[in-house]
């Protein structure tokens, strides 16, 4: 009986240990917040990375899912599909621009918006939403027109539940690229929070009601445990090459390569990797807004540089070739958010200019350097008499006998001859003085 007793009790304690456990681990499932960092141009990685999170953050019933925002903006239809994500999603999402000096330009204004909760960090900004092409470049005035209005349409669904004045103000962000900063935003009704950190963020959203699936929800946030979701090697990788100083580089490795291996084929290492450079600019360059007229200038330089080395006119054609690269990086992209850095094009320009006219001064050099093998190598050498020139006779030179006529009197053997030229295979010589 005694032992009956004992493990009828050893029963009942782990039945209670394993209720508290797991009531223990339903609360911190129930109080976690996941944490993306999403900062760079909307890009195809940036979406499959948001839907990632949203995914984690609903399998694991995570109390929120917080962005870090801080992008210049991006492709219409990937942003498009970012909203799409955040709105069908089972966990309140919370877009907070950020870090300080940060922004929500162009199509951030839409993502940030799209959030259940909106906040942003002082000294940051957001707006600037009016359409650009795929290129960057200006759109003709029927067309801007329908996007805008498709835009303008999205942007007040979106702000709706926000007030008029936050209406108001994301059609003008739209349709004259209006911009905010965090005050102004808070103001006027487009941000719920200015927040100077995270845990500041998660502190004034505690109680903070939302809407998710006309539902109202409550959130519950203060103290909770928060988890970072970090990009996986592949994501991280792709979204490095999304940056336009490393789509630049690639850009001018890859035409360095490939210039290279033709000026001196056969070793294919130069031009394999040219290659690969080149294709992972290529990726960067659909991704990011590109100026092509940019382009253009960038493959005139390249174009210079190899005309010069071919027909060189002592340097003319690759100091334009110079000034044709700087302006094209310069104007390679044409967005005011992101640019590639003024120092880095100069940079890479004076070099890859000095190389070119390294080769450029050994390929004139070469060409002003007199022969040294063949006929005309023999031309101004020094040979030694064998047998006495009277006037025909035999001469010593580079290691063979030769037949030679001197052109002067009589040469003794043992005298020195330079050659003067070449009949057939005797030489005509003439005595060294």
């Amino acid at each position: 009986m005694k032992r009956a007793q004992r493990i009828r009790w050893i029963v009942y304690l782990v039945l209670i240990l394993t209720s508290l456990l797991s009531s223990v681990v339903n609360a911190q499932a129930e109080g976690q917040v996941l944490v993306m960092e999403v900062t760079g141009p909307v890009t195809p990685v940036m979406l499959s990375y948001i839907e990632r999170g949203i995914r984690e953050a609903e399998d694991r019933d995570a109390e929120a899912l917080v962005l870090m925002l801080n992008t210049p903006g991006g492709d219409v239809d990937l942003t498009k599909r970012i909203i799409q994500a955040i709105v069908a999603s089972d966990v309140p999402v919370v877009v907070y621009v950020w870090p300080r000096g940060a922004f929500a330009a162009s199509a951030g204004t839409f993502i940030t918006l799209a959030g259940h909760v909106a906040a942003m960090a002082p000294n940051t900004s957001i707006g600037a939403a009016s359409p650009v092409s795929g290129q960057g470049e200006e759109i003709s005035e029927t067309l801007k027109d329908k996007i805008v209005n498709i835009l303008q349409a999205d942007i007040e669904g979106l702000a709706q539940r926000r007030g008029e004045r936050a209406v108001e103000w994301a059609r003008q962000a739209v349709s004259e690229a209006r911009a905010a900063t965090a005050e102004e935003a808070l103001e006027l009704g487009v941000i719920d929070f200015i927040a100077t950190d995270l845990s500041d963020l998660l502190r004034q959203m505690d109680g903070l009601e939302v809407t998710l699936h006309n539902q109202e929800l409550t959130l519950h946030t203060e103290g909770v445990s928060t988890e970072e979701l970090p990009m996986t090697t592949v994501e991280r990788l792709l979204h490095t090459l999304t940056n336009p100083n490393i789509a630049f580089i690639l850009m001018t490795l890859g035409i360095n390569g490939i210039l290279f291996e033709l000026s001196s084929p056969g070793g294919y290492a130069a031009g394999v990797v040219g290659v690969i450079c080149l294709l992972l600019a290529f990726y960067s360059l659909g991704v990011l807004d590109v100026d092509y007229t940019g382009l253009l200038f960038i493959v005139l330089a390249f174009v210079l540089f190899v005309v010069d080395i071919k027909a060189p006119t002592h340097g003319v054609l690759t100091v334009g070739g110079i000034v044709s690269f700087v302006l094209g990086s310069l104007i390679l992209f044409n967005s005011p958010f992101y640019a590639v850095s003024r120092n880095l094009v100069i940079g890479v320009g004076l070099a890859t200019g000095g190389f070119f006219a390294f080769i450029i001064t050994k390929a004139v050099a070469i060409q002003r350097r007199p022969p040294t093998t063949g006929v005309e190598g023999l031309i101004g050498a020094l040979a030694t008499v064998r047998t006495d020139l009277t006037p025909v006779g035999t001469v010593f030179l580079k290691g063979e006998r030769w037949d030679a006529e001197a052109e002067d009197a009589h040469i003794k053997a043992g005298e020195r001859v330079r050659v003067k030229s070449v009949e057939e295979f005797r030489l005509r010589v003439t005595r060294e003085s």
